[in-house]
C-alpha cells in the first residue's frame, strides 16, 4: 500500500516553535522533525517509560544538528536564578520573539486541566511580557495565550523534567545557508543511521532499552497488565507523536529516493498508529502484537539507510 502523508494536529511543539522562529523561510515541520533524528528508534527509559524516539535521545540532543542541517544558527542561554532569567527574557524580547523550553507543561494553566507538574516537556514562543504576565504562541493549540508570570516561571524552571536546564531559551536565529528541504533531508540521514545504531555518549538511565528489545519488553508489559499511567502516556502522547514522526520520515525519505527506507518507515507508522484504538478500548493483546511486529523494523531501516535507500 502506498504511503499517504499526514497533515493535521499533534504534539510537535518544538518543530512548530522552530517553524515560527524561522518565519517565511521555514521548511515544513515534517522536515524539521526529520532533521532532529526523532523518528529513528524506540526507547524504554529505565526499562519502564516508552517513547518512539531513539535510544538515548531527547529533544535537546537533536536540536543543534537539526539547525545545522536546516542552515540556521541560534544563541542558547540557560541557567541562573529566576530574576536573572526574567531579565534575560525581557531584554531579548526587545529584538523579537523568544524560543523557550523545555518547560513543564503542567504549569501552563491556560491549558484546560493543567494544575501542577505532570512530568511532560513542552516548547513555546514568547512574544511579549508585562509586569504580570507573558504573551505566547503555545503550539499545543493556543495562539496569543497569556499566562501569569508566576506560572510561566514555574514551568520554565523545568525541575520536574528528566532532561534540559532551567530557563533555557534561544534567540538570534540567523539563516546562514539556503538549504532546500531535499538538501536538509539528505544531510540528516547520517544522523538517522547514528541514532538507529543505539551508540550514544549521552547518559542513559540504568535499565534503559532500545529498538527491538524495547518493543518486545513493552509488548510483554502491556499484555500482562497495562497500568493507568502507562496507558495514559501511550494514548495521549507517545503513540500519537510516534506514528506521526514515522509517517513524516516515510514522506521525507520518499522525496530523496530512499524507497525501501520509506517503505519501512511507513510500516513503522502504521504499526505504531495501530496501537491507538486497542489501547483506548483495552484490547491490549492487539497493541502487543503491533509492538512485536514493529521490533525487527529498526534494524531493517538502518540497513536500508546504510545501503542508500
Amino acid at each position: 500500500m502506498m504511503h499517504f502523508a499526514y497533515t493535521g494536529s499533534g504534539p510537535y511543539c518544538y518543530a512548530n516553535s522552530f517553524a515560527m522562529m524561522f518565519g517565511a523561510q521555514a521548511p515544513s515541520t515534517a522536515v524539521i522533525e526529520f532533521a532532529t533524528g526523532s523518528p529513528f528508534g524506540m526507547q524504554l527509559i529505565g526499562g519502564t517509560l516508552p517513547f518512539f524516539d531513539p535510544y538515548g535521545w531527547d529533544p535537546e540532543a537533536g536540536f543543534d544538528g537539526a539547525l545545522a542541517a536546516l542552515g540556521w544558527t541560534s544563541t542558547v542561554s540557560k541557567g541562573g536564578d529566576a530574576d536573572d532569567a526574567l531579565s534575560r527574557l525581557r531584554s531579548s524580547l526587545k529584538d523579537g520573539p523568544v524560543w523557550i523550553g523545555p518547560v513543564e507543561m503542567g504549569h501552563l494553566r491556560h491549558q484546560p486541566g493543567m494544575s501542577g507538574p505532570i512530568d511532560a516537556d513542552h516548547y513555546v514562543v514568547v512574544l511579549d511580557m508585562d509586569e504580570d504576565s507573558v504573551l505566547m504562541h503555545d503550539p499545543q493549540g493556543y495562539p496569543y495565550a497569556r499566562l501569569p508570570i508566576a506560572n510561566f516561571m514555574a514551568a520554565w524552571r523545568a525541575d520536574t523534567l528528566s532532561y534540559g536546564d532551567a530557563y533555557t531559551m534561544r534567540t538570534d536565529f540567523v539563516r546562514v545557508a539556503e538549504m532546500s528541504e531535499i538538501e536538509t533531508i539528505r544531510a540528516s540521514i547520517p544522523a538517522a543511521i547514528h541514532w538507529l545504531s543505539m551508540e550514544t555518549d549521552l547518559p542513559v538511565p540504568p535499565g534503559s532499552l532500545g529498538n527491538a528489545e524495547a518493543a518486545e519488553t513493552l509488548a510483554a508489559r502491556i499484555e500482562t497488565g497495562c497500568d493507568k499511567g502507562l496507558r495514559a502516556h501511550l494514548i495521549h502522547f507517545a503513540v500519537r507523536v510516534g506514528a506521526r514522526r514515522a509517517a513524516d520520515a516515510a514522506a521525507c525519505l520518499a522525496r530523496v529516493g530512499y524507497k525501501e527506507a520509506a517503505r519501512l518507515a511507513d510500516e513503522q507508522a502504521r504499526l505504531i498508529g495501530a496501537m491507538q484504538h486497542p489501547l483506548v478500548v483495552r484490547k491490549d493483546a492487539a497493541a502487543a502484537d503491533a509492538l512485536r511486529a514493529l521490533a525487527p523494523t529498526y534494524d531493517r531501516l538502518k540497513a536500508a539507510l546504510e545501503h542508500g535507500g
